[in-house]
């Protein structure tokens, strides 16, 4: 069974730093698409960043320029880094995980808090 752990949550000032990491308990970690999404409170889950193949990254819009995702194949572990963070970044944010070859996400986190106070 695939099972996905975040840390690093928490509460930080407006133009603060926070690192997340997520824990996936799989076989061949570099055999999946590896992303983070996010839901703020009355709004719908959204795309944050994402991670597949060798070296491959894609950000949204939103997040391009201070948030960084990385992966250490060795521990089988995927982290975002998220520099000057504004409240608008206040969240629940989630690990997933998916095949390359599938469409949907399959396998979540339980999911991290993200508090930015201005």
């Amino acid at each position: 069974q695939v099972q996905l752990v975040e840390s690093g949550g928490g509460l930080v000032q407006s133009g603060g730093s926070l690192r997340l990491s997520c824990a996936a308990s799989v076989r061949t970690f570099t055999a999946y698409v590896t992303a983070w999404f996010r839901q703020a409170p009355g709004k719908e889950r959204e795309f944050v960043a994402h991670f597949w193949n060798d070296n491959n990254t894609g950000y949204a819009d939103s997040v391009k320029g201070r948030f960084t995702i990385s992966r250490d194949n060795t521990k089988n572990t995927v982290d975002l880094q998220m520099n000057s963070l504004k409240p608008e970044d206040t969240a629940v944010y989630y690990c997933a995980l998916k095949r390359i070859s599938t469409t949907r996400y399959p396998y979540w986190g339980q999911g991290t808090q993200v508090t930015v106070s201005s």
